[in-house]
C-alpha cells in the first residue's frame, strides 16, 4: 500500500500485506528472527484472541454480524465443531453463549466508563496506515481508534482485554507484549503520514469478574526506549533480508543461575 491513512481495509487484507507491523517488530525485539519467520507462516490463532476480537468489533464498530452463538457448555462434540467449522469457513467467530456474555459484559462496563467511552466513540475505528522508513522498509498499524482534532485532540487508542487492569499488572504486561514498542510505532506511523504529533492511553478492560476499566498511559520514558527498540527491529530485519538469514538462538557465553535460585541454595548449604 502507498503511504497514507485509508478506511474500510479489511483485517484480512491488512495483515496480508507485507509491510511490519507492531507485532512484527515486537517479536524481532523480544523473540528471535527465527520466531519471526515462524510466526509469520503460521498466524496466531486462539480462543483467547476470538473473544478479543469480538470484544473489538462489539466495543468499536456495533458489530454483532461476524459472531456466531453456539448454545454449548464446552467447545467439543459436534453440537460445537460442525457450527464452529461452518463459521470460520464463513469467515466468523464461534463463541459459546457463556463467552458471548463476557464480551457483551466488557462492552457495558466500557460505555458506563465517561473517559473510556469518550475515547472509543467520535473518532475512526480500525483505519490502516501505512508508511515508509527512512531506511526504505514498508510499515503499517491498525489504530482501535483514531481522533483527529476534535474534543479529544489528536489520540491514538488502543483497547486491551486483559486479566487484570490494576497499574502493576498492566505494567508487567507491557513489559512482556512490548506495548511500550508499539505505542512508539504508532507514534511515528501518524507521525510520518500527517506530520503531527499524536498522544497515546490504553484503554483496558477486564475480561472476567467485575468486567472493570481503566484508562491508562505508559511512561514517556519508557516509550522512547520502545522507539529506540522499535529501530532495532527495522535494523535485524533488513539484514536478515539482506543476508537471507533468520538465525535462532544464539549462545556465546556461560549461562548464569538467576541471583534468588544462587541465594536459596547458598543458603541451603550454610545450614
Amino acid at each position: 500500500m502507498k503511504p497514507g491513512i485509508y478506511s474500510g481495509v479489511s483485517s484480512a487484507d491488512y495483515h496480508r500485506d507485507e509491510a511490519l507491523g507492531s507485532t512484527s517488530l515486537k517479536t524481532l525485539a523480544t523473540r528471535t528472527p527465527a520466531h519471526y519467520q515462524y510466526e509469520k507462516a503460521h498466524p496466531k490463532s486462539s480462543a483467547a484472541f476470538d473473544l478479543g476480537t469480538a470484544a473489538h468489533s462489539l466495543i468499536l464498530e456495533q458489530d454483532e454480524a461476524g459472531v456466531v452463538v453456539i448454545d454449548v457448555e464446552a467447545k467439543r462434540g459436534k453440537a460445537w465443531t460442525e457450527p464452529a467449522d461452518a463459521a470460520e469457513a464463513d469467515g466468523k467467530i464461534a463463541l459459546t453463549s457463556k463467552e458471548w456474555s463476557q464480551v457483551r459484559a466488557m462492552r457495558d462496563s466500557v460505555v458506563g466508563h465517561p473517559l473510556a467511552k469518550a475515547a472509543l466513540t467520535g473518532g475512526a475505528a480500525e483505519e490502516s496506515v501505512f508508511w515508509s522508513h527512512e531506511s526504505g522498509t514498508a510499515l503499517k498499524c491498525r489504530p482501535d481508534m483514531l481522533h483527529r482534532g476534535g474534543k479529544l485532540g489528536n489520540l491514538i487508542v488502543d483497547l486491551k482485554t486483559v486479566q487484570s487492569a490494576d497499574q502493576a499488572d498492566f505494567a508487567k504486561s507491557a513489559a512482556n507484549f512490548g506495548y511500550h514498542i508499539q505505542q512508539a510505532h504508532y507514534q511515528a506511523g501518524l507521525k510520518a503520514v500527517t506530520g503531527e504529533d499524536f498522544d497515546f492511553i490504553f484503554v483496558l478492560i477486564e475480561k472476567t469478574g467485575a468486567y472493570l476499566p481503566a484508562v491508562v498511559q505508559l511512561d514517556a520514558e519508557d516509550v522512547a526506549r520502545g522507539a529506540e527498540m522499535a529501530e532495532r527491529s527495522i535494523r535485524i530485519f533488513n539484514n536478515c533480508t539482506k543476508t537471507g538469514r533468520w538465525p535462532g538462538y544464539e549462545s556465546t557465553t556461560p549461562i548464569e543461575l538467576p541471583r534468588w535460585a544462587r541465594c536459596r541454595e547458598e543458603d541451603a548449604l550454610n545450614d
